[in-house]
């Protein structure tokens, strides 16, 4: 089935994550019609939006914060990875907590139009 952007749903799902939190926005913001692009849009501004806005707290923290952020980097590399390619392969794979969060700002959205 293709995604109201006419790419395939598992490709328009995967591109929700490439460039984190933006392409996030911009395919919540597009798709009228998948639910499935919509909840890794979703998920995809949940997960990166919060790695973006805890980065930027720890960037105020001297020393161990520098550490703790290059940590975080790393684990927003790997959920990048993961996420990218299980959309890619068509599974709606849910992170815990992010995905019931995901769920709940979506529900709050409405319907698919």
């Amino acid at each position: 089935m293709n995604s109201s952007t006419g790419l395939p749903e598992n490709v328009a799902g995967a591109l929700c994550y490439a460039l984190g939190w933006v392409t996030g926005l911009v395919f919540l913001l597009i798709e009228r019609r998948s639910a499935f692009v919509r909840f890794h849009a979703m998920q995809s501004l949940v997960t990166f939006g919060g790695i973006t806005l805890a980065s930027m707290v720890l960037t105020a923290l001297p020393g161990a914060g520098l550490v703790m952020q290059q940590f975080l980097g790393l684990l927003a590399l790997i959920l990048w990875i993961l996420l990218l390619v299980k959309a890619w392969q068509g599974e709606r794979y849910r992170l815990t907590w992010v995905s019931d969060v995901a769920d709940r700002l979506l529900s709050r959205m409405g319907p698919l139009r």
